[in-house]
């Protein structure tokens, strides 16, 4: 074999560490944007949080904002040239508005204020139990089935299967289980310890005066047709009850209100709160999307640290120097994040401006696509983009995601948004006769009525994505 030296050309893309980092914060939540600032704030002494209140005004409502947004980019620009000259790197210079934490005095409050949080249901059980008179020996096998009870309230292990757990030197059969039983059952909320859904629904019902109407026709109901009263079999349910539909529909509306999950106000799930990145609001007539100041931190260097740099520029450890440049650059990074967010957001309402004015019959599609090709962008940064962002308008909250979706053809040659057809299909079923609801092949046949062409299949698809019961369960009385 002969050797030989060549030479080749060719071009491949490297990502630069800032790049890197421009792209990993763009698809990050607003949460998870503050979860890695913090890591990175406790890693780098050079960066720090700017949380001194200053006035601002809110982005994108006066012309005057715009030289709000911009003053940023020009401290950052500055600082790139004389690191330790300009001690006010920021990005986001928004305060939380004057008076956030103190009193009218002018001084800090000295207290803090907690949210009240709510009993849990074993907290709110034992303590009815502390008021019952039963013996030391009951209490404690009561309190053994409080804490088998699952979320929803029900006792999920059989009596055997508790007996079965316990030590055979306690000597607990289940008579005394069965006693123990009763006694929880009479605790609030009414229901609480039920077995079964039948079971839950007989408790609250043996409850009602005796007098109460269609009282005895619903325990009967509960403890023996519950399924047929699921399916919507009315005729068979009549014959079962000897019964005529006034009163068919009376058994109906007692039970409907009864409570089937006896545990769930007490369940400690809490409630997540989202935080909109961008704000959409009607200016003179146009919709414009802005920044919300909530959503954007407030990052900027460290002045002492930036004042030693700059009379030590020739001793200080490269480290330091290091981490300033690596500062500068995740305050200019996050100002992108959010000017990109912005762009796509408004590039968003300028196209669903119809959903704006008058819902969702009037979202028009979209895909990624096009906002990438209208703000000159890769389909793979608005995907980043409109993941796990939100926009707060006056129809709602929403992912950016929302609005986004895929078409169907019309008789007309045009398109019609997927979740203006949801819409469509939703006002139909509520409309409709609840004695003879509307089948899938009905709404379709409606649809195409209307100019919209869709297959039984795809509204099937779309009432089961919308939770819409089918036909046969949708009819009542």
């Amino acid at each position: 074999m002969k050797h030989s030296l060549q030479l080749r050309l060719s071009q491949h893309l490297t990502l630069t560490p800032q790049l890197q980092q421009s792209i990993r914060l763009l698809q990050l939540s607003t949460l998870e944007l503050n979860q890695e600032l913090e890591r990175i704030l406790q890693e780098n002494p050079l960066l720090e949080r700017d949380d001194e209140p200053r006035e601002f005004a809110a982005p994108g409502v006066e012309s005057g904002d715009r030289a709000a947004d911009a003053a940023p980019a020009a401290e950052i620009e500055a600082a790139e040239s004389a690191p330790a000259a300009n001690d006010n790197v920021e990005f986001g210079e928004m305060g939380d508005g004057p008076g956030a934490g103190y009193r009218e005095d002018g001084e800090e409050n000295e207290y803090s204020q907690f949210a009240a949080s709510a009993p849990t249901l074993r907290s709110h059980l034992i303590a009815q139990l502390s008021l019952m008179n039963v013996s030391e020996r009951d209490s404690r096998l009561v309190a053994l089935l409080i804490d088998s009870l699952d979320d929803d309230g029900y006792l999920s292990q059989s009596l055997e299967e508790l007996a079965a757990l316990l030590p055979a030197e306690l000597e607990v059969g289940l008579d005394e289980l069965q006693i123990a039983l009763q006694h929880l059952q009479h605790l609030e909320p009414v229901g609480i310890g039920a077995r079964s859904l039948s079971e839950c629904l007989v408790l609250q019902l043996a409850t009602l005066p005796p007098g109460t109407p269609f009282r005895a026709e619903a325990l009967e109901t509960a403890m023996h047709h519950l399924e047929t009263l699921a399916a919507r079999d009315y005729a068979r349910l009549r014959k079962l009850l000897h019964c005529d539909d006034a009163t068919l529909r009376g058994v109906q509306k007692l039970i409907i209100g009864l409570n089937p999950r006896p545990g769930r106000n007490y369940s400690s799930d809490e409630t997540r709160f989202v935080i909109p990145d961008v704000i959409v609001r009607k200016v003179k007539g146009v919709w414009i999307a802005s920044l919300n100041p909530d959503a954007m931190p407030k990052l900027r260097v460290n002045r002492l640290y930036a004042e030693i740099l700059q009379r030590n520029r020739g001793t200080c450890s490269q480290q330091l120097t290091s981490q300033l440049q690596e500062a500068k650059w995740l305050i200019k990074n996050v100002q992108q994040r959010f000017e990109t967010i912005l762009r796509v957001s408004q590039a968003i309402v300028d196209r669903q401006r119809h959903f704006l004015e008058h819902g969702e019959v009037a979202m028009r599609p979209l895909v990624l696509r096009e906002i990438a090709e209208a703000l000159d962008l890769h389909e793979s940064t608005v995907s980043r983009v409109t993941t796990q962002k939100f926009m707060h308008t006056p129809r709602g909250v929403f992912e950016l995601k929302y609005f986004f979706g895929s078409h169907v053809a019309t008789e007309a040659g045009g398109s019609a948004s997927s979740t203006a057809i949801r819409a469509l299909i939703k006002q139909l079923v509520a409309a409709e006769n609840a004695r003879k609801p509307l089948s899938d092949g009905q709404i379709s046949e409606i649809l195409s009525q209307q100019g919209i062409v869709v297959a039984r299949r795809t509204v099937a698809k779309y009432r089961e994505s919308m939770q819409i019961l089918p036909v046969n369960l949708r009819k009542s009385l």
